[in-house]
């Protein structure tokens, strides 16, 4: 295999996404597997895909990513970002699209900490007058 043109990492909620992006023909791995085997959702698959379409690069580099952590929505978002951020080290005119496009922007929202004497973070036990 051959060395990768660029590392990034990308992260969402609690899932981290290593990718490194070389030269080939499109294909996608995650963690050893295919980006079909390892997202079978449709949907997630598309997020994850979203800069190499915007950018019209999907068929000119091959994707490996290494993740781990969260769920399979924050994983995807985390590989999306990965993305971005490594096809802009390749090639900075690409920028001002995916900048546009909101896929470099990391989503800093997180679970809320669980408060002592609540059962959740915001949820009380229920009230009883007597």
């Amino acid at each position: 295999m051959s060395s990768p043109l660029v590392q990034s990492t990308g992260r969402r909620k609690r899932a981290v996404a290593r990718v490194r992006i070389r030269i080939g023909s499109g294909n996608i791995t995650v963690n050893g597997r295919g980006v079909d085997d390892y997202f079978p959702n449709a949907t997630h698959r598309m997020i994850l895909s979203e800069p190499l379409r915007l950018t019209e690069t999907g068929e000119q580099y091959d994707v490996d990513v290494t993740i781990h952590g969260g769920g399979v929505a924050g994983q995807a978002g985390a590989v999306r970002l990965g993305i971005a951020r490594g096809l802009i080290d390749l090639n900075p005119d690409l920028r001002p699209a995916l900048k546009q496009a909101g896929f470099l922007t990391r989503d800093a929202r997180e679970k809320e900490s669980k408060k002592y004497g609540l059962k959740k973070a915001r949820k009380a036990p229920q009230y009883s007058k007597r």
